[in-house]
């Protein structure tokens, strides 16, 4: 699944992504932590892996394996 960067807050680690289908989907610090990103843009393209709850557990760019 992929979605655009809505917000991100740099000192929190959190943000929200605007998926495809115009849902929200909210990330937490650790999913953050996890992609071994330094920092987020406004509008920048992400991958988003989820586990079977739904929870985001890592965002990465979408060239990123």
């Amino acid at each position: 699944m992929q979605g655009t960067v809505a917000t991100f807050d740099a000192q929190t680690r959190t943000g929200v992504l605007l998926l495809d289908d115009g849902t929200e989907l909210a990330f937490p610090a650790r999913a953050f932590d996890a992609s071994g990103l330094r920092l987020l843009r406004l509008g920048q393209r992400l991958r988003v892996e989820t586990d079977p709850d739904g929870t985001v557990v890592r965002v990465t760019l979408p060239t990123m394996a």
